[in-house]
């Protein structure tokens, strides 16, 4: 029964991040199930691929309603970065868990930080150079095959900064390309056998699915920098943890 709780109420976190800021809660999902639900990191990384694709795609039919989804411009910035989050996914079986977790761990307190202190949005620019998108997109696909998180706290930044999106829609359209290379990752990952807790892992999903719902809600009554501090501050406190715990 703790279990179940622990799965819901973890669920209905990563939903909130996801849905409201269009990133955040693959980092939050990744701990959450391996240090309460005592998921191995492979296992961890896996299923939170799953579990993102769930939360991301209703986050992104709700985003599309309201308009704040650019469809032409996150497909083709998804595309660069399927290959490398396919590559990367296979080669992640491979790592020592330990090293996944310390990897994992840094990259939490990176997009942390990115939380702690978002950037303002970027000024209207010319073309962006496609060998420029195309590498912040291949770059963010090999991320989410690798450590199994949909990247949103970097394609946020990314679509805001490299090619110039409004914050609004690049919370939207980001959510269809952690979609896109969350899926990439998984196809790869699911041909090496893992064991996975499907009873942890469908409560954990619904509840994500339900949070995003609310967390597209929450966005547009709340700021967006308000919810970015208040996640940002969770992440920072878990990835130090982790960080600590994997060179214990």
């Amino acid at each position: 029964m703790t279990t179940l709780v622990l799965a819901l109420l973890a669920g209905a976190v990563v939903g909130l991040a996801l849905g409201g800021l269009g990133g955040g809660g693959s980092v939050l999902a990744v701990p959450a199930l391996i240090y309460l639900l005592g998921f191995t990191p492979a296992a961890a990384t896996t299923a939170g691929l799953l579990i993102v694709i769930a939360t991301s795609l209703t986050g992104l039919v709700a985003h599309a309603r309201e308009g704040r989804v650019r469809w032409r411009t996150g497909g083709l910035f998804a595309a660069a970065g399927i290959v490398p989050a396919a590559v990367a996914g296979a080669l992640s079986v491979r790592i020592p868990s330990g090293v996944l977790t310390a990897a994992f761990a840094v990259l939490a307190v990176v997009a942390a930080v990115r939380m702690l202190r978002p950037r303002a949005e970027a000024a209207p620019q010319g073309p962006v150079p496609a060998g420029r998108a195309a590498g912040a997109g291949a770059g963010l696909g090999a991320v989410t095959g690798l450590l199994g998180v949909g990247g949103g706290f970097l394609a946020v930044p990314a679509l805001v900064t490299v090619l110039a999106l409004p914050m609004t829609a690049a919370v939207g359209t980001s959510l269809l390309v952690i979609t896109v290379n969350s899926t990439a990752a998984l196809v790869t990952r699911l041909a090496t056998p893992t064991a996975l807790d499907w009873a942890v892992i469908a409560p954990f999903t619904a509840a994500a699915v339900l949070g995003a719902w609310d967390g597209q809600r929450l966005a547009a009554r709340v700021s967006t920098a308000g919810l970015q501090r208040i996640f940002g501050a969770v992440l920072l406190a878990v990835a130090l943890f982790m960080l600590v715990d994997a060179v214990a």
